[in-house]
């Protein structure tokens, strides 16, 4: 294989446009006859986290597992695309040692911008008091310091974003 199978992780808030942005840009990279498999931090949740909750210890086994999960992908020739929440930056600090090379994508939108999108009701829940240890309400969530890619998708098209991050992944050399 010419190109290398890197792991592009997509972190930002729930409602910023992760599975979205994973899943055109999978599409994309499809399109340009690479191997790619997008990793959705819910239906990973339902599939390989049951019995977790969302205590900081709990994430971070979550994240553990995605990230063994990512490596066989990657060391198999194709590429994970991760969209996931993954609030704390010692996580995100953790799949980069482990997954190399590892591509960190903020799909930086502000929180009222989500809570106003907020697609799945669960900003509404969480200010009810009915979803503890919400990112963004009552947890933190900590932006990347030094991301590769930063899609603000409360400005950008997915088309555009897309395009910004097929760009940086050329700039990287990571693609042809």
């Amino acid at each position: 294989m010419s190109e290398h199978a890197f792991t592009l992780w997509l972190t930002g808030y729930s409602g910023a446009g992760k599975t979205t942005m994973a899943h055109a840009i999978a599409a994309s990279l499809r399109s340009h006859g690479r191997r790619v498999e997008c990793l959705d931090g819910d239906e990973l949740r339902a599939a390989i986290g049951r019995g977790l909750g969302f205590s900081r210890e709990d994430r971070m086994e979550n994240i553990r597992r995605i990230v063994y999960i990512s490596g066989l992908l990657a060391r198999n020739g194709i590429i994970p695309i991760v969209s996931v929440i993954s609030p704390y930056r010692d996580m995100r600090a953790y799949a980069r040692e482990q997954l190399a090379p590892f591509i960190e994508l903020f799909v930086d939108c502000p929180l009222d911008e989500c809570e106003r999108r907020d697609p799945k009701g669960l900003y509404a829940r969480a200010r009810q008091g009915a979803i503890p240890m919400f990112t963004g309400v009552s947890d933190v969530y900590e932006p990347p310091e030094a991301p590769e890619i930063v899609l603000p998708t409360d400005r950008c098209s997915v088309e555009e974003g897309v395009q910004l991050a097929l760009n940086r992944l050329k700039d990287l050399s990571l693609l042809t």
